[in-house]
């Protein structure tokens, strides 16, 4: 059952305005020949110019290790932007006479010499040198030597201020492990301050994951049973059909827990455990959410099998089509150990939580492309129906689909049609596509103008990231160590390993609704 909800128009849509950046600015793009560059950045870009959103005074300043003219970036963005058969070609040709290109060796300091000068050109034509955003679309191993280079040929200036003139855009993962995330961060190293670095992680601006927020603490029916009393169990998933593709190389110096447990899934725990906080603001707000991870049970260096479990994709089908297993994929070593799934079981040890499990996933080439939370309730305590048991009617389920279609399902029973007391159990569904028509900003383009703006709120901040870093350290040791859970393999297509379902079904629970 799918219910569509009218759209009432009130005075608070004041609130709803975006607000465009009051400030010139200056964006240089490293990585700007690279796929996430022309795949995700550059049209999220284009999307806020067609929007009217960017700064009146803009340019976009590209720069990677292919030698590049301003002409061939042109002819590369405009081909990108012209996949989209619904985009204006002459809103394409308007964008392009704003953008640039230079050549830059990442670990040469004399490369930045040439990139500094065509900065400081288009800055004074453009009037926009007072607001300078670095955008590192880079390998996460070359941030140390990129920002070491950017200060030391003055590319960017170090700021305490609440609005910084130089500000650094960083991609997870933040660091590859603790002590990396750390020195990334040394303002005696990087020369930044904490308001200078924006760590992106682009799930932050999704819809359904900001509506969370919304969700918990606009609505009185929610809130008061969001906590120990009525919680079950909490389930978060995030799968994907896809395998390592062209990533394989990085992936095989990560795995799963680097690449999504320490920054996506747990920012999504964070959104839906955090108390309210006194405002929505980029200090209360992530005060709020640090203390979630600060409170989660450390996992104990024996049985650490009842709480991690890893697997890798071996062959199978995805969509009837066959596929070859992760240890058969270019550039993976035939024998690698690196997980292409994780499944834990945590605790957060806090007044609202204490006791309530949180089961979390994720994995590649999965059954589904798929990235939800399910908040699981509590069974009746009693059943006022004779004919049925409390515990055999259904629990109520909360399902928060983040993607690939964004929306919300409650799950709750009803009686079926006929003159018998019969029971069945309905959903309640809103979807973000079907009810809001219009087209709104994706993830990167709402955090690209957050940045310009220095709205920092959503976006990582050190704390989380040291703190997230240390959980992931003491599963990784062991299995460094060679005293972690094995390896298990699972079938291309599957949900992962078997072990994984004993993960929760030893608890008396099931994946999913």
């Amino acid at each position: 059952m799918q219910t569509h909800v009218p759209i009432k128009v009130t005075a608070h849509d004041q609130l709803c305005l975006e607000r465009v950046p009051d400030r010139a600015a200056s964006f240089v793009l490293f990585g700007a020949s690279g796929d996430l560059a022309h795949r995700k950045l550059i049209p999220a870009i284009f999307n806020l110019y067609r929007a009217g959103l960017l700064p009146k005074s803009f340019f976009l300043l590209g720069t990677g290790r292919s030698p590049w003219t301003d002409e061939i970036f042109r002819h590369r963005v405009e081909k990108t932007l012209g996949l989209d058969a619904k985009r204006d070609k002459n809103e394409i040709q308007n964008f392009l006479h704003l953008i640039y290109y230079t050549p830059c060796e990442y670990t040469k300091r004399e490369s930045y010499l040439p990139l500094k000068e065509a900065l400081e050109r288009h800055c004074r034509h453009y009037g926009s040198a007072a607001n300078v955003i670095i955008y590192l679309s880079i390998p996460p191993s070359l941030y140390e030597a990129v920002l070491e280079n950017l200060i030391l040929n003055g590319l960017i200036t170090a700021s305490a201020s609440d609005t910084p003139n130089s500000r650094v855009v960083v991609e997870k993962p933040f660091g590859r492990d603790f002590d990396s995330a750390k020195r990334l961060a040394d303002p005696a190293r990087t020369g930044l301050s904490e308001k200078q670095i924006f760590r992106i992680d682009h799930y932050l601006g999704k819809e359904t994951v900001q509506n969370i927020l919304m969700f918990r603490f606009a609505n009185l029916i929610f809130e008061p049973v969001w906590n120990r009393q009525y919680v079950d169990h909490v389930q978060i998933t995030a799968a994907e059909t896809l395998g390592v593709e062209h990533r394989a190389g990085y992936y095989e110096s990560a795995g799963v827990l680097r690449d999504m447990f320490q920054n996506h899934m747990m920012e999504l725990l964070s959104l839906v455990a955090m108390e309210p906080p006194l405002r929505f603001d980029s200090t209360h707000y992530r005060d709020e959410k640090a203390k979630v991870l600060q409170a989660i049970r450390p996992f104990p260096e024996k049985g650490l099998d009842d709480y991690f479990v890893r697997g890798q994709y071996g062959k199978g089908k995805i969509a009837g089509i066959s596929v070859s297993a992760y240890r058969e994929e270019e550039l993976v070593r035939p024998d690698s150990e690196i997980e292409t799934f994780a499944a834990l079981r945590l605790f957060v040890d806090n007044p609202r939580w204490q006791g309530v499990p949180f089961y979390l996933r994720s994995g590649k080439r999965m059954a589904q492309h798929l990235t939800e939370i399910i908040i699981h309730f509590r069974a009746l305590p009693y059943s006022v129906f004779q004919s049925v048991a409390a515990e055999n009617i259904p629990h109520n389920h909360l399902c928060l689909r983040i993607q690939p279609e964004e929306g919300i399902r409650i799950l709750f029973n009803a009686k079926h049609p006929g003159p018998k007391m019969c029971m069945a159990t309905l959903g309640l569904e809103f979807d973000y596509g079907t009810v809001f028509q219009e087209k709104d900003l994706n993830a990167y383009e709402r955090l690209i103008l957050d940045c310009m703006n220095g709205d920092s709120t959503l976006f990582v901040r050190q704390d989380m990231v040291e703190i997230s870093w240390a959980l992931m350290e003491s599963l990784l040791k062991p299995v460094r160590d060679g005293k972690g859970p094995a390896l298990h393999l699972y079938p291309a297509g599957s949900w992962g390993p078997r072990e994984a379902e004993a993960l929760i079904t030893k608890d008396g629970r099931a994946w999913g609704e």
